[in-house]
């Protein structure tokens, strides 16, 4: 879709539409995957000042990225006595309720880094994917066709990071694209 947007611009034979349709094409796709942590939005503050800060030349695509899990997620199987098959049950208005409130709190996770690409006057698109975190961006990236990702890291220990898993070591070893992993700063000491 993009090519196609391209080269009609090239052929409209507008003046400078060809330099518009090189640079367009010539144009960086970084998303920055964010949260509601405080690291997210501290990579996305690197990211805008080190990585496309120093591109506004070339172009850059900034796509500020959220992943809300499903609301099944917060349903829970209960098993059937008897039968050794688990039936998960959850009320429809539940369900809906949690969907809705799962979005509302993704809005506002998305609309705060919007708020800081604004304050560092960097134009970005928001988008929010459903799924679990590390195949939901990755899937997004790969639609996307980014050329760079960058997320926070929380900094767990390698116990924590075992049992709950990383986001960010996942999307490192499989994501279609180049992954920078912003670490959280540690105190320095005096």
């Amino acid at each position: 879709m993009e090519e196609k947007g391209a080269a009609a611009v090239a052929a409209s034979g507008e003046p400078g539409a060809a330099a518009a349709a090189a640079e367009e094409e010539a144009a960086m796709k970084v998303v920055v995957a964010v949260d509601a942590s405080e690291e997210s939005l501290r990579a996305l503050a690197w990211a805008l000042d080190n990585v496309i800060g120093r591109r506004r030349a070339g172009g850059v695509s900034v796509v500020v990225l959220h992943a809300q899990h499903g609301a099944d997620h917060f349903v829970y199987p209960v098993a059937a006595h008897g039968i050794g098959l688990a039936v998960a049950y959850a009320p429809t208005s539940a369900i809906e309720s949690m969907r809705k409130a799962q979005e509302e709190i993704s809005r506002k996770v998305v609309s705060r880094a919007l708020d800081v690409c604004k304050q560092r006057e960097v134009n970005a698109m928001g988008a929010i994917v459903e799924g679990d975190a590390k195949e939901a961006i990755c899937q997004a990236v790969e639609e996307m066709h980014a050329d760079m990702l960058v997320l926070g890291s929380r900094g767990l220990g390698k116990i924590k990071r075992a049992f709950l898993g990383s986001v960010s070591d996942y999307l490192v070893h499989h994501a279609c694209c180049p992954v920078l992993v912003v670490k959280p700063t540690k105190p320095h000491d005096k």
